[in-house]
């Protein structure tokens, strides 16, 4: 626990780097707490095929987040703060209680803001048995320094690579510097797992999933960020070419995106993936863009383990 709590008391676990001291209950940027929040223990069938495959992927949503995009479907969590702290031996608990429900691997999302103490977790976790992979589901705004404290922990890595144009992720996501600090933690997350490994089951023991959004009006900038995949990924990286951009939250009012994607844009960035070589892709239908596929986030899992087979029952 000292290593965590020297982490936090000068907070720099993220790109942002505000150094203070989350120990004395002070907030950074992301306004998140000293003690880990967590707004829903789910399972997810809807990642991608390597991911989710047949029995689902354990998925734990944390609270708060260290970009402030406009178009946000989990808003509610991630800008307006929704969920419940708790300890750090309660969330290695709920790592072990993903891994007893039968899913393929444990999934974390959005946990740039609680690294240390998700690390300090799963090292608890994993000498209590868990054995499943670890995923790591991340925007990308992640500073190399909080990605080394993963190191041995995280199997998988599922970054975002969202915009190529640093103008975007300002005016979008508040965000300073973007693509250099992404370029650099995917770099850092390929380190790391050195190789993609599938099972075979075909679900990805260790490895990267790079995920992009395509936005309105900006498949030029998706052709960029391909670009830098094959050059610096190669031709053989796993790229998730998303479709699913759904007008929400802030963007709603901003003309540029309160329109959903084309047919004909995102078709270009899948044909440019094509064009420069890439062979590794998962391709999303355009039924995608809708809210239907954003979580009700009501804490279910995350106090205790009844209330999930509560909601699993409700669900069937």
């Amino acid at each position: 626990m000292e290593k965590m709590k020297t982490a936090l008391s000068q907070c720099r676990v993220c790109p942002r780097s505000c150094g203070i001291d989350r120990t004395a209950g002070r907030l950074g940027w992301c306004r998140a707490p000293y003690l880990p929040k967590v707004a829903l223990v789910s399972r997810h069938d809807w990642e991608e095929p390597p991911i989710s495959g047949t029995k689902g992927s354990g998925t734990v949503f944390f609270s708060h987040c260290n970009l402030g995009c406009v178009f946000c479907q989990n808003h509610d969590i991630s800008q307006e703060g929704f969920g419940q702290e708790i300890s750090v031996e309660r969330l290695a608990e709920i790592f072990l209680e993903q891994q007893a429900r039968g899913f393929h691997n444990v999934n974390l999302v959005s946990a740039a803001q609680f690294i240390p103490q998700a690390a300090k977790a799963l090292e608890m976790a994993k000498v209590n048995g868990l054995h499943i992979p670890v995923v790591y589901n991340s925007n990308g705004y992640e500073s190399l320094e909080g990605l080394r404290m993963l190191e041995g922990l995280v199997d998988v890595y599922l970054p975002d690579f969202k915009y190529w144009n640093d103008d975007l992720g300002l005016e979008y996501s508040k965000v300073p510097h973007y693509r250099e600090t992404a370029s650099q933690a995917i770099l850092e997350m390929r380190r790391q797992t050195r190789k993609d490994v599938f099972d075979s089951e075909g679900i990805l023991q260790k490895g990267i999933i790079l995920r992009h959004l395509v936005l309105p009006g900006q498949y030029k900038d998706s052709f960029k960020v391909l670009d830098w995949v094959r050059e610096n990924l190669g031709e053989n990286a796993y790229v998730s070419l998303m479709s699913q951009y759904t007008p929400m939250h802030k963007a709603k009012e901003i003309k540029t995106l309160s329109r959903r994607l084309t047919t004909f844009e995102y078709d270009k960035v899948v044909d440019h993936f094509f064009e420069i070589g890439l062979k590794n892709g998962f391709m999303q239908k355009r039924s995608s863009a809708t809210s239907e596929y954003t979580p009700s986030f009501d804490l279910t899992g995350v106090l205790d383990a009844e209330s999930f087979i509560k909601r699993e029952e409700n669900q069937s």
